[in-house]
């Protein structure tokens, strides 16, 4: 049986350094693929050296909301070219963060814009990064109706949030939170998700699942704890959600 990690941080500082060992421990673990996410365009170029030196390794490049502030003077024109590439298989994470503030909302909002009219020009699909700004974010979503697919990572939002994603065919990618104690609301929408429109990642280095909650850094090692939760919650068998949500990403990523 193996799984998909839909979206780590590979070029993070926590697992880069040893990044061999964490992708050896993956496939071991059953990790077939790993979805790496670039928050900005340096952490593009060391995203591709990875997937120029691991087969299994796929890339998404984009500008994270709280870099939005950090951008140089033409970086829509190099991520353009970035998102053009055959093997970047989606553009981001992008979104709005206001639970941190990092950076100033205009920023944020002009940047996720951008990004959002560079991911329709090239028919590449989104990833959405998007805390405690939901209304805001489906706004200036609602102005892009041409894109590909969008999915909303790391969802750790409300049941009436997630029905308002579904109503707009867009997907949901649940992290290891779904095996927190607290989070039976959570659950309640993972087992009333549409199954074709559900992933799983680890968004490591963080968020590590139970029962390796108090490990850090987490590691794309540690996906199977979040599939087999999804799987008991959907009262499904281990090997029968692995291939779902394999498919799943498969068919987002456009990947092999």
């Amino acid at each position: 049986m193996t799984w998909i990690d839909s979206h780590c941080h590979l070029t993070s500082d926590a697992l880069f350094e040893q990044v061999d060992t964490v992708i050896e421990r993956g496939l071991a673990a059953g990790i077939e693929r790993f979805v790496t996410i670039a928050t900005d365009l340096e952490d593009a170029a060391k995203a591709e050296s990875l997937a120029n030196a691991h087969d299994c390794v796929e890339i998404v490049t984009g500008i994270h909301p709280h870099e939005a502030e950090k951008v140089s003077d033409g970086w829509d024109d190099s991520l353009f070219e970035w998102a053009k590439r055959d093997h970047v298989r989606a553009v981001g994470e992008m979104g709005l963060d206001y639970h941190y503030d990092f950076a100033d909302r205009a920023a944020q909002q002009r940047v996720f814009t951008r990004q959002l009219e560079i991911a329709t020009a090239v028919k590449k699909p989104i990833v959405i990064h998007c805390r405690e700004a939901f209304e805001d974010c489906l706004t200036i979503l609602s102005e892009f109706p041409d894109l590909p697919g969008v999915v909303f990572h790391c969802f750790t939002g409300t049941y009436v949030e997630a029905t308002s994603l579904w109503e707009r065919g867009y997907w949901i990618s649940f992290t290891g939170v779904i095996t927190f104690k607290r989070s039976d609301e959570l659950r309640e929408i993972v087992k009333q998700c549409h199954p074709e429109r559900m992933m799983i990642e680890t968004d490591s280095p963080y968020l590590s699942p139970e029962p390796k909650r108090n490990i850090r850094p987490n590691e794309p090692a540690h996906l199977c704890y979040i599939g087999e939760c999804v799987a008991n919650v959907r009262g499904e068998s281990n090997q029968a959600c692995a291939d779902r949500l394999n498919e799943n990403t498969r068919r987002f990523f456009d990947l092999p």
